[in-house]
């Protein structure tokens, strides 16, 4: 009898054994909270970002949040965004008391248009959130010519990025502010977390404030407050497992560009003109591969896609809903019709499975299945 498939899932994290064995020395230690192995890992993370200063903290989210506020975003000032992110990139503008603007994204990276980013700058705009989806960049040299001739501040969501580069150099490694997350599906993960690449020492300590109420120490026995801080401070336990992915970054980023290089290889350079369907741009130069993400043909729901794929167990990602459709931001004035790429790419966008652990056969496997449906959805089978 033929043993059915095992379901193949779209993200994975692998945790070595020295990983788990360097989490249970801290959990023995006695010391859990922020400590050494929190310097440590900031340590590591500046080194290789070209000995930029970095800070670390317990989500990506709340890095972005800090890095606006740091730059002094408040109320009364835009922030540019794009609408295809993880919710977070503009929830946090909203935190800072800000107004979220939104541009549209080029159809073809999925990440924001620089023409329609220079186009809704204001008098009122304080800074730019890029994101860089799926961990493939923007044109770094045409967002920072943008930000200096309208002296705005950029703070880059990275989130998926760490190992993806622009011209040889590693994303984090030069710009403004820089935002990396760590949680559970990342390249590199420390379940959850993030660090914040910052430009200078001041800003260092105002990022460290941030992340603890606010508090500087005085002296043994007094601390001071003189900022709103709040609760954001990586744990060592968290720290020790970023430490031990993070010894493996090179080796991840490229095995990830090798499985993305067999998924186009797979799929076949006629698959989009068959299907319908849009694969994304072949960067295996700049891109640390995150995700790999298709646009599906409009024939087909996402919906149906995804209930089709998880019948031939394979897990599927949806990364994202168009943040402007979101009950929230429709209460802010945000309406269907206001940026059209980003509308029909957030309602077809799919992420396929993406993770170290898996091998060729993986890939061949959802590329199979992917062909199946979409050619069922056709009525070519």
């Amino acid at each position: 009898m033929t043993q059915p498939l095992p379901f193949l899932p779209f993200s994975k994290p692998t945790i070595d054994e020295a990983t788990i064995s360097a989490v249970a020395d801290v959990l023995r230690s006695g010391w859990i909270t922020t400590g050494p192995k929190v310097q440590a890992f900031e340590k590591q993370l500046s080194e290789y970002l070209g000995t930029r200063l970095v800070r670390t903290f317990n989500s990506g989210t709340c890095t972005m949040e800090i890095a606006l506020r740091i730059a002094g975003v408040g109320a009364g000032d835009e922030v540019i965004t794009t609408p295809i992110s993880w919710v977070a990139t503009a929830n946090v503008i909203i935190e800072t008391g800000a107004t979220p603007v939104f541009a549209d994204i080029d159809p073809v990276t999925r990440n924001i248009d620089l023409d329609k980013l220079e186009a809704a700058i204001t008098p009122r705009t304080k800074a730019i959130i890029p994101v860089y989806l799926a961990g493939l960049p923007v044109d770094m040299d045409r967002l920072y010519a943008i930000a200096k001739k309208h002296n705005l501040r950029v703070i880059e969501d990275a989130a998926q990025a760490l190992g993806s580069s622009w011209k040889g150099r590693r994303i984090g490694a030069f710009g403004d502010f820089v935002s990396f997350s760590f949680q559970a599906n990342k390249n590199i993960t420390s379940s959850e977390g993030g660090c914040l690449v910052v430009n200078n020492a001041d800003e260092a300590r105002l990022a460290e404030k941030y992340r603890l109420q606010g508090v500087t120490r005085t002296g043994f026995d007094g601390l001071e407050v003189d900022v709103l801080g709040g609760k954001f401070n990586m744990t060592d336990v968290a720290a020790a497992i970023g430490l031990g992915q993070f010894a493996h970054i090179d080796a991840v980023t490229e095995k990830r560009r090798s499985l993305a290089r067999h998924y186009f290889d797979v799929f076949g350079s006629e698959f989009e003109g068959q299907s319908g369907a849009q694969l994304p741009v072949a960067d295996f130069e700049n891109s640390n591969w995150h995700m790999f993400q298709l646009v599906l043909p409009e024939r087909i729901t996402r919906a149906t896609f995804m209930e089709k794929m998880m019948e031939r167990q394979i897990g599927i990602g949806y990364h994202y809903p168009p943040i402007h459709l979101l009950k929230l931001y429709r209460e802010l004035g945000f309406k269907e019709g206001m940026f059209p790429v980003a509308e029909r790419v957030g309602r077809l966008i799919v992420s396929l499975p993406m993770f170290t652990a898996m091998n060729t056969a993986d890939v061949e496997r959802a590329v199979g299945a992917v062909k199946s449906v979409l050619a069922a959805a056709s009525g070519a089978a």
